[in-house]
């Protein structure tokens, strides 16, 4: 297949327009969430489309402001003084960024297990679900792209599903189910097989529907949607009023030592942030490519210099984005790219048109993007592995549910590694019996490295050896025994003759050396 641009442009076009939709939402809804001008979200998300981008090298993964730092940023600019004094902490986390990449710090991405990222995705498609419903029924209290389980209106996300049904607007649950049933509808074998679909997409016309219906139902009473129920984007007046809502920011804070420990927190959960994200788009890619890490994270720390320097929100790579991205159908990172030049023309050239979108058009887009990240085959796909990947998985969605990415993330993170510290408990040897010769001879088989993890194990299965027993402990498949495993051992050699087993040693070798230890040669012990 032929990856580049330019080639792929049918493809790449659409994503971008359907990213774009996706983006401008999530991007006001987030700056809302965090306390800043409502232009920084899109200022973030045109540097990440634009910048970020052009600099990665993620083929499906989307740059932008991201949910996960909205507290962050929230409490920042309260605790500085300033958006501006908040600004200065952007600019010096992304350097921070940018030698972390040349540390190689993004080697850090390739160390989450599989079974927790599956969990993020699952967990986030979840969450988008949860926070969407409310939104496609005409309760928008909460704003887009608030994602965390209390959210910034006061209501945790189950109290928002209870309160919606008091709140329900009648044309936003209509124009929710026009744009489901176009959305669903265009993505059926038979529109998918005519070839105006591979051009326009979905999304634009469900938006397009949405945007019809309200202007209809804005004469009938009943059907009504108000403006609190629709996009709301500043619509500036002339060139300075545009100029106006860029904020520059405050070089004198540099001497305020609050603005580096916040540029520190940011960088480390930016980077955090990108590298599951990255890792995520990766998974989800059909062509399975690769994303450099270290480049990315040099990527995201020259998006947040120049986002801090025009008044826009840190940047991360974002998965809602991306996997909107994947799911169009876009194949290259020209998508990505397009996608932040359409929130820049966006800005400038159709600021009422976009005014006009209705909040239910924008969330039944979510709600697909949702229901497809957490569709019920990855869960038993899940299940079928064995509970040592579903209980990770599990743990991981749940946490994320009830707090934030970062948290479940990190709560799957202890399960998981939980579940290899007991898997070396169990399997660091292999017992066998000769049962043709003597039902008490056996042999253990020690793994290819047996470390200080497997000391439980070995003591558990040495003192359950039977009395007057022949016991061969064969090294020969071994690479590395640690130390204190060498120590087991002699201190069994030496009880075994109270015990009247018969030990033999086989190939016990010191580490990579391959010398055997003199005191473990091949040997035998008898009563």
């Amino acid at each position: 297949m032929n990856l580049s641009p330019f080639k792929n442009f049918k493809s790449d076009i659409p994503a971008s327009i359907v990213v774009f939709l996706v983006s401008m939402p999530l991007s006001l809804g987030i700056a809302m969430a965090s306390g800043a001008p409502l232009y920084s979200g899109i200022i973030s998300g045109i540097v990440g489309g634009v910048v970020v981008g052009f600099l990665s090298g993620s083929a499906l993964g989307v740059s932008g402001a991201a949910a996960g730092l909205a507290i962050i940023v929230l409490n920042a600019i309260s605790d500085l003084g300033g958006f501006q004094i908040f600004l200065v902490s952007v600019i010096l986390a992304g350097i921070i960024q940018i030698i972390m990449g040349y540390l190689r710090a993004g080697i850090i991405g390739y160390y989450f297990p599989s079974s927790v990222i599956e969990g993020m995705l699952a967990g986030i498609g979840i969450i988008i679900l949860l926070k969407q419903i409310p939104h496609a029924v005409g309760y928008d209290n909460n704003p887009e792209g608030d994602y965390s389980f209390q959210g910034v209106d006061g209501e945790n996300t189950f109290i928002e599903l209870l309160n919606m049904f008091e709140n329900i607007n009648v044309g936003s649950v209509i124009v929710t189910l026009i744009s489901l049933a176009i959305l669903i509808f265009w993505d059926t074998k038979f529109m998918k097989s005519k070839s105006f679909t591979k051009i326009i997409p979905g999304p634009l016309v469900a938006v397009a529907s949405g945007i019809i219906l309200n202007n209809i139902f804005s004469g009938i009473p009943k059907f009504s949607i108000g403006s609190e129920h629709l996009v709301s984007i500043p619509v500036p007046s002339n060139f300075n009023e545009f100029a106006g809502n860029f904020s520059f920011p405050d070089f004198s804070a540099l001497t305020n030592s609050e603005v580096y420990i916040t540029a520190i927190v940011i960088a480390v959960v930016a980077s955090l942030e990108t590298l599951l994200s990255l890792e995520a788009a990766d998974k989800q890619d059909p062509l399975k490519r690769v994303s450099p890490t270290n480049k990315e994270l040099k990527a995201q720390g020259i998006g947040n210099i120049i986002s801090g320097f025009i008044g826009g929100l840190p940047i991360t790579q974002v998965i809602v984005r991306s996997s909107a991205n994947m799911q169009s159908g876009g194949k290259t990172k020209s998508s990505t790219i397009l996608h932040g030049i359409w929130l820049l023309l966006s800005i400038i050239l159709i600021p009422k048109l976009l005014n006009q979108i209705p909040l239910a058009t924008l969330a039944a887009i979510l709600l697909l993007v949702g229901y497809k990240l957490a569709k019920p085959e990855l869960f038993r796909k899940m299940y079928k592995h064995g509970m040592g990947q579903f209980l990770p998985f599990i743990v991981t969605i749940v946490a994320m549910l009830f707090s934030d990415l970062l948290k479940g993330i990190s709560l799957g993170m202890v399960v998981a590694i939980f579940i290899i510290l007991r898997n070396n408990y169990k399997v660091p040897y292999k017992i066998k019996t000769n049962k043709i010769l003597d039902e008490n001879e056996l042999k253990i088989m020690l793994s290819e490295d047996v470390t200080f993890l497997n000391k439980a194990s070995i003591l558990n299965i040495l003192n359950k050896i039977p009395d007057n027993s022949s016991v061969i402990i064969d090294g020969s498949n071994t690479q590395f025994i640690h130390h204190d495993i060498f120590e087991i051992i002699e201190d069994f050699k030496i009880n075994s003759v109270t015990r009247n087993i018969e030990l033999s040693l086989v190939n016990l070798y010191s580490g990579k050396q391959k010398e055997p230890l003199q005191h473990f040669e091949i040997s035998k012990s008898k009563s």
